[in-house]
């Protein structure tokens, strides 16, 4: 297999953790470019990470035929632009998560990226790659806490900066699309694509929540969502209730890190280890598979959307300004 050669549009805080880390173990992937909006940064980050190529403009680097594909870890409200663009470009995409900060904008990329079948569209949702979810389906499935009843998925961060990006609102910012992102789309995977949003409440400051709490109804599971993003302290659970018993997940989003399942049911209590593979490792591998190989895009353009319109749903419920309508698809000249 020839080498799988992408570029980076943007110098963000994730790229360590997200590519760069997972590139060096996952076989066949190389970080070969990257541009940002500062060239001195750009320049910078190549230094530290050891990456051959820095380009001047996010359209030189669109532009470089050595390349197979491109990482956008942008903000959200510039995701579908230069996602699109690089489908354009002839360039498959990872594009991080929110796939976009609006379902107007989902649903234009997405209907670009059908104009250009032979191009892996990929969603950063390194998560769903992990067998954590696999699991719990497992477990739950096996009727170890009888028939699931309710559910309640929860992710916090501090953040003390007022200069953070998740304070900009024209940029995609607010705690449902940053850390609320993750404990919906894990209920959203366990329990069903669709669910009904039934309340959502949030505390604001200006236009961004800073929390936010939403019950859904998966089908008669009663699901709670919950995201804070100015949080005494980093905290992440999930906790499942069945009619014979529950379980709890520590760390569920980032299972690496030391993830237990613990499960407390008719037959006592019992604690289940994770296995302790990088999301971003496993992720970063499963878009080389789709790529070279074929294999299925679980995080396409379809899951993100779907994603997206729960998540508007929720925002709308807890009386959010509406999200800015998605922006012109850019096109390369």
């Amino acid at each position: 297999m020839s080498e799988l050669r992408i570029g980076v549009l943007g110098a963000a805080r994730i790229l360590r953790q997200a590519l760069i880390a997972p590139a060096r173990s996952v076989e066949g992937v190389v970080v070969h470019a990257i541009a940002a909006r500062d060239a001195d940064r750009a320049r910078a980050v190549a230094e530290r990470f050891h990456i051959p190529r820095v380009h001047e403009s996010y359209e030189a680097l669109l532009a470089d035929d050595t390349l197979d594909a491109v990482y956008v870890p942008l903000p959200s409200a510039l995701h579908a632009r230069w996602s699109a663009a690089a489908l354009d470009a002839g360039k498959h995409v990872l594009v991080e998560k929110p796939f976009t900060s609006s379902l107007d904008a989902a649903e234009a990329l997405a209907a670009h990226a059908a104009r250009h079948p032979e191009l892996i569209l990929a969603e950063a949702y390194h998560t769903g790659h992990h067998p954590i979810m696999s699991d719990l389906r497992t477990i739950l499935d096996a009727g170890e806490i009888g028939k699931v009843r309710r559910a309640c998925a929860t992710f916090s961060i501090p953040i003390i900066g007022r200069s953070d990006i998740r304070w900009n609102y024209e940029l995609g910012g607010g705690g449902l699309l940053d850390v609320g992102y993750y404990p919906l789309r894990f209920l959203r995977e366990l329990f069903g694509p669709a669910p009904e949003v039934v309340s959502a409440r949030a505390r604001m400051r200006g236009d961004i929540d800073r929390f936010l709490e939403a019950e859904l109804d998966f089908d008669g599971i009663r699901g709670t969502v919950v995201s804070g993003i100015l949080s005494a302290r980093m905290g992440m659970s999930v906790k499942i209730v069945g009619d014979a018993g529950r379980l709890r997940v520590s760390w569920p989003y980032q299972p690496q890190n030391g993830a237990h399942i613990t499960i407390s049911g008719a037959s006592g209590r019992r604690r289940q280890a994770v296995d302790r593979t990088a999301t971003y490792a496993l992720q970063l591998a499963a878009f080389r598979d789709a790529i070279r190989e074929g294999a299925r895009n679980r995080m396409d353009a379809a899951a993100g959307v779907a994603q997206l319109r729960t998540l508007e749903a929720i925002q709308s419920r807890a009386g959010m300004r509406p999200r800015p309508s998605a922006p012109l698809v850019y096109r390369m000249d």
